[in-house]
Formats: structure tokens, C-alpha cells, sequence
């Protein structure tokens, strides 16, 4: 008797090459498409890198910082609720946006509607075994004690492991936004999701994203998509599809190397070496619009340098200037994104 079974279609919950789900949207519709930042998908998948640090060489020079600080009452009650691969719990990220912030992102949790986190939560029920399922039916039957309790351990987890190096995600993931959003410029849609990920391609209408046990069709000419870099998830994608939560495709970030998680003076120094240390100093703290007095005085400079200093940048293109009434504010443009996240 023949015990091999093969599978010649993609069947839901079997890995299958075949798996994608397809984000129907209009090929010109530039406004359904936007970028966000997702502190909550950050420490999910930080603790995922914990569970199997050997998967994750990306991830060693943070690792090797944040192990022995971990609070263990709050690591292992996340554990039980995110795992180590497969399903992620919705309530557990806010709907990403450009300005989301982890204050932002643990106060949506401490409010997340309780029926939602029960249905969520009775998912892992079914996917887990053991003193983890005893654990999650518990939450399951108690949702606004175990809300509290998960808010709690994610507040103290991502001072433990994740506030320290916050700075250098964020600014990563802000690199790569800024290369994704010119490459929809001078590319289009199709162009941009071509690029994401080896995963993601531009088909008739729709961004699709090969997964590994899960096809769906979601239109989003209606609901748009946003698009989350992601660090912590290095090694592939994943996707928000189920309603009321915003059609979402996280991917990995461009440029994300093992010393990414270097401080910002050894950042400082890199750029230094490139650039002169005053105009590596006001490259790194453009990323908020600034103007020419503020520049110069956190550079430690005069006024007149620092116009110097910022004219130059200007035109390497890596410095936009804009008049808003009496001020000139300057922003990092996106090459100068890229060039920052390069460093890292």
C-alpha cells in the first residue's frame, strides 16, 4: 500500500509552492498603496529570533545584547501567546501608519476590543498543545485579565529587548520606505512590488505574495494595502487579511545587515568617515524637518557652517530644503535615507 499522499493543488493549512494571496487593486491607483511602521510586528517577530536565534544570524549582534536583561515572567507569557513560527495573533499589532510610535502601538493593546482577542485567541487554542493550550484557554476564558497581563509583558519585553535599539530600526525602516515610495514614483506599483521581496510580484491587477500554507484573493480597491518593512522578519512574509484589520504585507527590509544594531555614535563615525563629521552629524539628525539655526546647534557649529554644511548635502541630493513662511526646514531625501541605512 501506498502511504505517500501527493498533493498536486494547494490545500488550505498544507505547504504547497502554489500558495499566494493575491491583493486585488486598480495598476494606476498609487493612492491605494501606503507605507507603514509596525513597532508591535517588530517585537512579535524579536521574540520569535529569541525562541530560535539559530535561524536568525542577522539577529546575533542583538542577540548577544538583550539575552541576559530579558524579564522571564514577560518573555515566557508572550511566548505562549506569539510561539515560535505560524499563526500571529491580530490584536497583538495596531493598524501600521507612517507615524506610528510603541507608545501608540501599547496603547492600542491595552484597548483592544475583547471579543476580537478571544476569537484570536481560541485560533492558538487550536493550534497549540500542552501547558501552552492550558495557558491560552485560560486568556481565552478570562480576555480582560489576560489583555492586561499580555500589555504588561509587552511593555516590559520591549524595554528589555527592543527600546534600545529602536533609533536603528526605525531608521531602517524609514530607509526603506523612501526607496520604496521613489520607486513607485518612477516605476509604478508594478515596478515596487517586484522589488519587495523574491515572494512578491506584480500580476494582472493585484500584488501577490507566495506563502507557505495559505492562498486567498483580497480586494483592496475599496479598503487600499499597506506596505510594513520589517527587520525583526528578515526571512520572509506575511499578510493581514481577515477584516476589520487593514489589508496588510509585511516584508524585509532592504539593507539589513549583521551590524545593523550598531549604536548611533559608531553610525555617527561611519558617516563621519564619508562625509566630514559635522555633515554626518546634520545627515543623521535630518530626519525630522529642521531648520538651519536648529541644524547648527545640535551640530555644535555656527549658523553660517551649518548653511554651508547643508547647501553641500543639498546637492549630493541628500538633503531636501523647503521655505514654510521665514524658516528653511531640511529633511533627508530618500537617497539620503538609503545612504543612512546603507551605514547600518
Amino acid at each position: 500500500m501506498n502511504r505517500n499522499i501527493r498533493i498536486d493543488h494547494p490545500v488550505e493549512g498544507v505547504e504547497h509552492p502554489e500558495h499566494r494571496v493575491d491583493f486585488e487593486l486598480s495598476p494606476g491607483d498609487i493612492q491605494a498603496v501606503r507605507f507603514g511602521i509596525s513597532p508591535g510586528h517588530e517585537l512579535a517577530h524579536a521574540v520569535r529570533v529569541l525562541l530560535r536565534p539559530q535561524q536568525h544570524p542577522l539577529q546575533w549582534g542583538w542577540l548577544r545584547e538583550v539575552r541576559e536583561r530579558l524579564p522571564r515572567d514577560g518573555f515566557e507569557l508572550l511566548t505562549a501567546v506569539i510561539a515560535e513560527d505560524g499563526y500571529l495573533p491580530d490584536f497583538l499589532t495596531a493598524t501600521a501608519s507612517w507615524d506610528m510610535t510603541p507608545d501608540a502601538e501599547l496603547d492600542a493593546l491595552r484597548s483592544a476590543p475583547l471579543e476580537p482577542m478571544r476569537v484570536d485567541l481560541g485560533k492558538m487554542v487550536l493550534r497549540s498543545t500542552g501547558s501552552r493550550q492550558r495557558a491560552l484557554r485560560e486568556m481565552q476564558q478570562r480576555p480582560t485579565r489576560a489583555r492586561a497581563m499580555i500589555a504588561d509583558a509587552w511593555e516590559e519585553v520591549w524595554e528589555a529587548a527592543v527600546a534600545p535599539v529602536w533609533p536603528q530600526l526605525d531608521r531602517l525602516l524609514r530607509a526603506d520606505i523612501a526607496v520604496r515610495a521613489r520607486t513607485i514614483a518612477s516605476s509604478g506599483i508594478s515596478g515596487m512590488a517586484d522589488q519587495l521581496h523574491p515572494n512578491v510580484s506584480w500580476g494582472p491587477g493585484a500584488v501577490r505574495v507566495r506563502l507557505r500554507k495559505h492562498s486567498e484573493q483580497v480586494d483592496c480597491r475599496g479598503s487600499g494595502l499597506v506596505l510594513v518593512p520589517s527587520v525583526m522578519s528578515s526571512w520572509g512574509c506575511m499578510v493581514l487579511t481577515e477584516p476589520p484589520a487593514q489589508p496588510t504585507l509585511f516584508y524585509p527590509a532592504r539593507g539589513v545587515t549583521a551590524g545593523w544594531a550598531r549604536s548611533t555614535a559608531e553610525i555617527a563615525d561611519a558617516l563621519a568617515a564619508l562625509l566630514g563629521p559635522a555633515r554626518a552629524e546634520i545627515l543623521l539628525g535630518a530626519s525630522a524637518a529642521r531648520t538651519t539655526s536648529q541644524a547648527a546647534r545640535d551640530a555644535g557649529i555656527a549658523v553660517s557652517t551649518a548653511s554651508h554644511h547643508l547647501t553641500v548635502l543639498r546637492a549630493a541630493g541628500l538633503i531636501a530644503s523647503e521655505r514654510e513662511g521665514a524658516r528653511m526646514l531640511h529633511l533627508r531625501t530618500p537617497l539620503g535615507e538609503a545612504m543612512v541605512g546603507a551605514v547600518l
